[in-house]
This record gives C-alpha cells, structure tokens and sequence, in this order.
C-alpha cells in the first residue's frame, strides 16, 4: 500500500499545469449546447450521460481536448467540441466547475454497500487493489489540482460503464482503443486500467453504487 501511494503522490507531482484561466459566466453561455445531454446546471437527467457539474475544471479541460484532438474518442462529441478554443474549453469547464453536483441516492442494500466502501476506502489488499480514495479523496472531491476527477454522487451506471472499460483495457481485450489514449504521453487512464482489472463484477457493481450516494 505504501508503495501504491508513494507511485500516486509523484503522478501528482509530475502534473501539467492548466493553460487557460477560464470565466465561469462566458462559459454559461457557451456550455449551452451541452445541456441536452448533460443538463443546464450539469446535472444529467439520464444515467448514461456523466453529471458535470461541481467536477474539477482542469480535468474537464483536459477531457474536452482530449475528445478533440481524437485522443479519447466519443463520436457524438467530436462535432460539438472541434471548434472549440482554448479559452472556449476554459470557460465551459469554469462554469460547470462552478456549479453544484446533484447526489445520487445508493440502492438499500447492505452487503453491497459495505463492499463498495471497503473497495472505495480501503482498496483489496488480497488483490493489490487500491483505493479509489486515494486519489478521489474520502469524499469523492477529486483532487483539482492534479486533476483527479470528482466522483461523488456521479451516476452509478456511468461509472459502472467507465470501469468495464477500464478492466477491458487493462486485460488487453482493447489494446488498441487503449493506445488511443495517450495523448503525448499524458494517458490519464492509464492508472486506472491496471487499478479496474483486478476488480470483479461485484466489486465494479458495489463500488459504483457507493460513489453515487457518496457525499
């Protein structure tokens, strides 16, 4: 554990800076368009659109690049982000950085509760799994200034989704989309695809159940 630790605190270290300082009321406006899917404020309606809002505007600059430079591909995006500028991607991010994240509400069920939080707190030791906490913070805030994503109250069926294709990855079933996602080296789910390839179907089910009610 301390050396999964020690590994995360350089990643952090070795972060790029953010380029662009955004204006979160310019962004109000331009983020218009994405509101059919993310929601006004966003906070998706419809669990298979990630809620934005509350999340880290330097991870969400980094993801709408990403998505524009092809390095993470999501073709209902690419028309809407390709002629986004620098300060364009700034300024969305600002705004919905702004912005409050709705909370989920977890399914009552106690054993995959207890197992969500074990896997989200403490990792699987048995495994060599670590902690989401570790970078997500206890709380799901994310680390903003490394741009670790929040994830607290985030759909759960969207993480859930998001870690299948972590393990996928990570067991080399899409080595090729894998190889896509590096962006000048700068591959930021490169850690989570050895991380979600020892978790189990019950451990991605349980750990996305907590995150959603996770507050």
């Amino acid at each position: 554990m301390k050396k999964i630790v020690l590994g995360l605190s350089l990643l952090l270290a070795a972060a790029g800076p953010v380029h662009a300082v955004g204006d979160a009321e310019a962004g109000k406006v331009k983020a218009a368009a994405c509101g059919a899917c993310h929601g006004a404020d966003g906070n998706s309606a419809a669990p298979n659109f990630p809620k934005l809002a509350g999340q880290n505007a330097r991870y969400l600059s980094k993801q709408i690049n990403d998505i524009k430079s092809g390095a993470r591909p999501v073709p209902m995006m690419g028309a809407l982000v390709a002629n986004l500028s620098e300060q364009d991607i700034a300024d969305i991010s600002a705004y919905y950085a702004s912005q409050s994240m709705s909370i989920g509400k977890a399914k009552d069920d106690a054993e995959m509760l207890a197992l969500g939080a074990r896997v989200y707190r403490g990792g699987n030791e048995t495994t060599g799994t670590a902690a989401c906490a570790a970078c997500h913070s206890p709380t799901g805030a994310g680390n903003a200034a490394a741009g670790f994503p929040s994830l607290g109250g985030q759909h759960g069926a969207y993480i859930e989704a998001q870690l299948n294709a972590f393990r996928a990855a990570g067991r080399g079933d899409h080595v090729a989309d894998a190889k896509k996602r590096n962006n000048d080296g700068a591959d930021d789910s490169a850690m989570m695809r050895p991380i979600a390839a020892k978790l189990s179907d019950s451990e991605i089910k349980a750990v996305a159940n907590f995150i959603q009610g996770l507050h």
